[in-house]
This record gives structure tokens, C-alpha cells and sequence, in this order.
């Protein structure tokens, strides 16, 4: 099954400031564009991950990236690297949805055991390969391929929206 990917990021800030006379201003533009080739080489993915998930007050769930995950077609999608992974928080949650590395079999996109960040309601993380990099962020089965999203806290519950895309090799 061919997969193409298109990960696109832009920032556009215009400031203006009065001055004597007029305004004067200042644009500017950082645009991150990341397209994927079907494969498993640099610039190229073969697997994805798309869902939008909820968590009960207080919820924990460890997302498996080394085959617990399916595609929209019901496949297994057994990750070896990822070259993109994208989390928003919805923006009606009440809490935070903190997506952490667990102590054991973490996924290492974090450094340690532990790290991680706390999305708030509407906040979005944003993690790409260069489309020069073959390797992007390994996975390995049974000791390194578990990525936790906690629910931060136990008033309500919270949605989250992910999209995992990655090789296969």
C-alpha cells in the first residue's frame, strides 16, 4: 500500500508600531514543509496513524508503536522509526493532556524516563524529520516503544487528536 505525506507548519507574525507619521512594520514568515515519498529511506514513510482519542478523568493509556496501532484499512502498523508525530489537545478540554516517556519500554522521543509536555486545551506538538534523515526516531519492539498520554486531571474527561506517520524497516 503507497503512502504519500505532506506535514505542513506556518508561522506569520506582522507586528506594526506607531510612529511619528504613519506605522511602521515588520513581517515575518517561518514555514516548515515536510513531504514524505512512500518508503522507508530518508524522506520517506511507509506507515500511519491517525486517530482522535478520549480519556476519562484521570485516564492513562500507552500508545503501542510497534504494532498495537491500526490504519484506517484495520492494519497492525508496526513502527521501526517515525518520521512525524503531530498531538493536539482539543480545545474544549477542562485539563491538560501530558504526553510523557513511561519509566519502562519508552519510547525514547523524550530523553529520559519521565520527560515529557503537558499539552493544554488547544495546544499542539509538532515533531518532523528532515526530509534529509533516514533514521528519524527508532522504535524498538518490547523495550522501547511505548508513549503515554495521562489525562491530568480528575474533574472531566479529555479528547486528543495524533497522527503518527513512519517506516515499517
Amino acid at each position: 500500500m503507497a503512502l504519500t505525506s505532506k506535514i505542513r507548519l506556518q508561522v506569520n507574525a506582522n507586528q506594526v508600531n506607531a510612529i511619528d507619521l504613519g506605522e511602521s512594520r515588520s513581517s515575518r514568515v517561518l514555514d516548515v514543509a515536510v513531504s514524505l515519498a512512500s518508503g522507508t529511506g530518508a524522506g520517506q514513510g511507509d506507515l500511519v496513524f491517525v486517530d482522535t482519542r478520549t480519556l476519562a478523568a484521570s485516564a492513562t493509556e500507552d500508545l503501542d508503536l510497534s504494532g498495537a496501532l491500526a490504519d484506517a484499512f484495520g492494519v497492525a502498523q508496526v513502527f521501526a522509526r517515525v518520521k512525524a508525530l503531530v498531538i493536539q489537545a482539543a480545545v474544549g478540554n477542562t485539563n491538560n493532556v501530558n504526553v510523557t516517556r513511561p519509566a519502562s519500554n519508552g519510547w525514547p522521543v523524550f530523553l529520559a524516563a519521565g520527560d515529557g509536555i503537558g499539552l493544554r486545551p488547544g495546544e499542539t506538538l509538532v515533531l518532523t524529520c528532515g526530509v534529509a534523515d533516514a533514521v528519524g526516531h527508532a522504535v524498538t519492539a518490547g523495550t522501547g516503544d511505548l508513549l503515554t498520554v495521562t489525562n491530568s486531571a480528575g474533574t472531566t474527561g479529555v479528547d486528543y487528536s495524533i497522527a503518527i506517520i513512519g517506516c515499517s524497516a
